[in-house]
């Protein structure tokens, strides 16, 4: 990717970030700007614009009404995979993991990622746009969102090989503790197309991941696109009664279930792993 093609990345992403800050205030069926307010007060091009709108469309997240504009979409129902009070260990998933950088800048954190890291929108912050591949194959593509102040020394190679976790960890004197994850489903843009070698409107899978270390703060903000044609989440339900660590969760509360399916007496174990499968 050329250095034109990584900026478009980045400035994708604030747009995005902008559009999701205004909607935090609004309410679902409210209209958003037009795009040619947009554009005038973001200063970007009307192309860029739309692939951002179009990435918060396919999300789910807003509606574009032919003649009439865009607007706030309905809420969503949510579902915890696990309830808050339980621990899931989450395996690895197969394959050889390697990454490709696509943006590394530092960056002010803005208004909604301040937020959401509990840092000033004034301060900074390293942003990380990667590729991920699996065996060599794309994968997924990481924006990445980590305060400056907690890895003043971080380098691009880090980013590109080994753990992050582990890096933060063994280089930067930072221990992550706990994350809060969720999944929706999605498509790909004509953008993200090209970078995961897939056609346009691919099925996908939309990760946001807030991070906290053992002092409780935020270290990481992250959000991903991983291929729907080659990952996928399972999960395991074991009936009966729980043995060793496994961690019960209610019947009520497991997706994709519904309440009363299995008697009360019984206690259902809940696991969730990773699972890249081969190209048929």
């Amino acid at each position: 990717m050329n250095a034109g093609e990584s900026g478009t990345v980045l400035k994708r992403e604030r747009v995005r970030d902008h559009i999701l800050e205004l909607m935090e205030s609004l309410n679902p069926g409210d209209a958003i700007p037009s795009e040619r307010s947009l554009c005038a007060a973001l200063h970007v091009s009307r192309p860029t614009l739309r692939a951002a709108v179009d990435e918060l469309v396919a999300a789910g997240l807003l509606v574009r009404e032919h003649g009439r504009g865009m607007f706030v979409a309905p809420e969503k129902i949510t579902q915890e995979l696990v309830s808050d009070h339980q621990a899931m260990v989450v395996p690895r998933a197969s394959g050889a993991w390697t990454s490709r950088l696509l943006e590394f800048t530092t960056i002010a954190a803005g208004a909604r990622v301040g937020r959401k890291l509990h840092l000033s929108p004034a301060a900074d912050i390293i942003y990380v746009a990667r590729l991920r591949l699996v065996d060599g194959v794309p994968m997924a593509i990481e924006h990445l969102h980590i305060p400056a102040s907690l890895v003043p020394a971080l380098t691009a190679q880090e980013l590109e090989a080994g753990d992050l976790y582990e890096h933060l960890h063994d280089r930067h004197g930072v221990q992550v503790s706990e994350a809060v994850q969720t999944i929706e489903p999605t498509v790909v843009s004509q953008a993200e197309a090209k970078i995961l070698d897939v056609p346009h409107l691919s099925p996908a899978l939309l990760f946001e991941r807030l991070t906290t270390d053992t002092d409780g703060r935020a270290v990481e903000y992250v959000h991903s696109i991983y291929r729907g044609d080659r990952y996928r989440i399972v999960t395991r339900l074991t009936l009966g009664q729980p043995t060793g660590d496994e961690q019960t969760t209610p019947t009520e509360s497991i997706p994709g279930i519904p309440p009363g399916a299995f008697p009360q007496r019984e206690a259902v174990v809940l696991t969730a792993k990773g699972d890249v499968h081969a190209d048929r």
